[in-house]
């Protein structure tokens, strides 16, 4: 099962240095200095920060030329900075977690030994019962990740279902996920992939992430209905 990382920085397009040189720059030169700054990680942070992109990215959403790696780092960066989550790290990897998921087979939990996906939250619990040291932090990443995406995304979807159809809500998914991220944290390959600190931050922050989210996807992009079949089903 893949480990998620916070990559999108590093996944850059041409396209994309394209979109900040003709966003950004005033004159000729200009794209060349740009372009020899985005090789620094500092500098690269500072021009990513720069409130023209996102204006550029919101205005011109529809005839877009840039990988989803840099777009949903721009715009979850900055829903995140405005609930008062400043870790660009953490930006990163909400940002690579919705580059994942929005394609449907890479949202499927996957573990070696079972023959389907694993589609179901309660199959996910189930499966820790007999799963090595490594797949049960995998397994625990992936409900953090999951709960998280489909509470952030998809929470007048899991509202209505609970009003209409007694199934479980938010709460549910929320301390699923924060417990999820906790016990991912604290485990020794938290710290081998460098994800300890961010799975602390999803963890603490879990509530203030996933109503970013939400107004990420009611404001800016939709991702249509859950792609998966069953996906709000325990």
């Amino acid at each position: 099962m893949k480990v998620i990382q916070p990559t999108c920085r590093i996944q850059f397009t041409a396209e994309d240095v394209a979109f900040i040189q003709k966003t950004l720059g005033k004159d000729p030169d200009d794209g060349r200095f740009l372009a020899e700054l985005l090789s620094d990680p500092s500098s690269r942070d500072l021009i990513l920060d720069d409130a023209k992109l996102l204006k550029a990215l919101l205005e011109d959403g529809s005839c877009l030329r840039v990988s989803s790696h840099f777009y949903f780092y721009v715009v979850v960066r900055a829903v995140l900075r405005r609930a008062g989550i400043e870790d660009r790290v953490v930006a990163d990897y909400v940002a690579e977690l919705l580059a994942e998921f929005s394609e449907t087979e890479r949202s499927r939990c996957i573990i070696q030994g079972h023959e389907q996906p694993l589609d179901y939250l309660f199959e996910m619990l189930a499966a820790l019962q007999n799963a090595d040291d490594r797949t049960r932090f995998c397994i625990r990443a992936h409900i953090g990740n999951y709960s998280l995406f489909l509470s952030g995304v998809f929470s007048e979807r899991i509202r209505h279902r609970a009003e209409e159809k007694g199934f479980p809500g938010i709460s549910y998914y929320r301390d699923l996920g924060q417990s999820s991220f906790r016990i991912a944290g604290d485990h020794r390959l938290a710290r081998r992939y460098e994800l300890a600190g961010v799975f602390d931050t999803l963890s603490s922050q879990f509530e203030r992430t996933r109503r970013a989210l939400h107004d990420l996807s009611e404001r800016v992009f939709s991702l249509g209905d859950p792609p998966l079949p069953g996906l709000l089903r325990l």
